[in-house]
């Protein structure tokens, strides 16, 4: 039986397409073992959403290429998708492929072991890698991974959809990843039913832009109208959402939002607290629509957890923008904030901008940004210090300390001494919050 093992970098979507691949391998008589098991083959599940992204994928397949030689090394994703000659200069890589057509891998990876025994591994290193990227058309579907039948997770990852056609400036995704595409409601709903009779209790709705769900097929559905359906399912307690843009809470999506199953965490990207840089950014909304949408948010939901992605040191960006944005985001009071630099993305509009912003400036905004994420979170999570809260349990360790999420997101640590003794992953139980619950 041959070894597969597979490294994943990036976002959750990554993350869940690995396991779906790493499946379909397995039933196909491949055995998934971890790196320092000697795998026949490595899977490198690569990404390109900064700059950082990209260069921690090329430094993984250096690395890897030099460690495994003997191995058949297999690069795809969102880095090879967008520069396939790129990884082509790499010493070592085998087999390129992007983020469609993946489960071709299998006729691949026969291929390649047939031609490839592992006395003719120098031979290997001399020949040119096999490139099955596919450009994007404009007849370009949602690829079906097979269903899930179990997870690595108590937290079971769905997606519902890949790509954006959104086009910010800075962002190279629509690139990497293609137009959107919505996965067929009845095929979501059933792979949900096989997660739940599976035993999972919480299910999260992942994709690239979630927030447009639908608007692609040829059938009256939208993300309300999926949630509406996906409440309904027997045995599911916790919805979560991804990530959804601020001008995607439509009334009907705020309605749905109050449903006791839907968690009230929203992860809403702002990418900046400055009008100016919004613009430049090609972001549709101001800062002034954003508040407003907090506020109705908050409204319905008055404990809801909000976290933003916010970039910073974009170009052009004054220290008066910069200050601007400070202040906005304070006044936000974000649960928590993902707060990063700028990175030109080359084949982008913002890459071409003048004022590109010095990397010593940007780390420093970065910093600041980082320091007040960190007075926020502290200001959230202080309202429910000695509040009941219900913890979805993850893990049990071997002392009878378990850890989980609330549905609001806050990881806890609960003592052993809690531990009635029947303790288990995928348990729902009711805690006091205490601070030395919370994890840092």
């Amino acid at each position: 039986m041959e070894k597969v093992c597979f490294l994943t970098l990036g976002c959750k979507v990554n993350q869940t397409e690995s396991e779906a691949l790493a499946q379909t391998l397995a039933g196909e008589g491949y055995k998934i073992v971890a790196e320092s098991e000697n795998p026949d083959v490595i899977i490198i599940n690569t990404c390109t959403v900064t700059g950082t992204g990209s260069s921690k994928s090329r430094k993984l397949i250096r690395k890897i290429a030099k460690e495994y030689p003997a191995s058949t090394l297999v690069v795809m994703g969102c880095y090879s998708q967008t520069k396939p000659e790129e990884v082509a200069e790499l010493e070592g890589v085998d087999l390129i492929m992007g983020t469609q057509d993946r489960l071709s891998v299998l006729q691949h990876l026969r291929r390649l072991r047939k031609e490839q025994p592992d006395s003719e591994t120098n031979l290997k290193r001399q020949r040119e890698p096999v490139t099955a990227v596919q450009a994007f058309g404009s007849n370009s579907s949602f690829e079906e991974l097979p269903l899930l039948e179990s997870e690595s997770r108590t937290r079971a990852m769905l997606k519902i959809q890949d790509g954006c056609s959104q086009f910010c400036t800075y962002c190279i995704v629509p690139y990497a990843r293609g137009p959107s595409r919505s996965r067929g409601p009845e095929k979501v709903l059933a792979e949900a039913e096989r997660l739940l009779g599976a035993g999972y209790r919480e299910i999260v709705l992942t994709g690239i832009h979630i927030g447009v769900y639908g608007q692609d097929l040829d059938q009256e559905i939208n993300l309300a109208g999926l949630i509406s359906r996906l409440v309904q399912l027997k045995g599911l307690t916790r919805l979560r959402l991804g990530s959804i843009e601020p001008m995607e809470f439509t009334p009907e999506l705020l309605g749905i939002l109050t449903h006791g199953t839907v968690c009230p965490h929203f992860h809403i990207p702002l990418q900046s607290g400055s009008d100016i840089i919004l613009a430049k950014m090609k972001r549709p909304y101001t800062t002034k629509e954003y508040a407003l949408l907090l506020e109705m948010i908050r409204k319905i939901l008055p404990d809801a957890a909000i976290a933003a992605d916010i970039m910073t040191g974009f170009p052009g960006e004054t220290e008066e923008n910069h200050l601007e944005a400070l202040k906005f985001i304070e006044q936000c009071d974000f649960a928590s904030i993902h707060a990063f630099p700028y990175s030109r993305r080359p084949g982008t509009p913002a890459a071409e901008m003048p004022g590109q912003i010095p990397k010593n400036i940007k780390s420093a905004r970065v910093n600041e940004l980082i320091k007040l994420g960190r007075k926020s979170r502290e200001k959230y999570v202080q309202k429910f210090i000695d509040q009941p809260l219900e913890l979805l349990l993850e893990k049990v360790n071997e002392d009878g300390s378990a850890q989980g999420h609330t549905r609001n997101y806050m990881e806890l640590r609960l003592p052993p001494e809690l531990n009635p003794g029947c303790w288990a992953p995928g348990q729902l139980v009711e805690c006091i919050v205490k601070k030395e619950y919370l994890f840092s």
